[in-house]
């Protein structure tokens, strides 16, 4: 068994499970979602059938969810060619700062 823990921003299981998996039908992205962040603040470098495994996912779904995640501006995947393993960066667009209203 593992000790392992986790830390979630409480935006994550508060707001942003609900809007993934009860709104856009998208449970499958946000179980990507989960695995990336736990992950740690690092940048992973995973196939989509590495993520599969860690889900329990099939293949085009981590596919279709990866996709759907960077459409909603919470992943960004790059990859240096078209062979290469998809970087993955997590992030946590409800952190911006609102800019302050200009003023009179």
């Amino acid at each position: 068994m593992s000790d392992k823990q986790y830390t979630l921003d409480a935006y994550v299981l508060d707001t942003l499970m609900r809007d993934l998996v009860g709104h856009d039908h998208r449970a499958s992205a946000f179980l990507v979602y989960l695995a990336l962040a736990a992950l740690g603040d690092t940048r992973p470098r995973l196939s989509h059938a590495q993520l599969a495994e860690r889900t329990g996912l099939s293949k085009r779904s981590v596919q279709a969810a990866v996709s759907h995640l960077a459409e909603r501006g919470l992943i960004r995947a790059t990859r240096s060619g078209a062979t290469d393993v998809t970087g993955y960066e997590i992030l946590a667009p409800w952190r911006r700062r609102a800019e302050p209203a200009p003023g009179p």
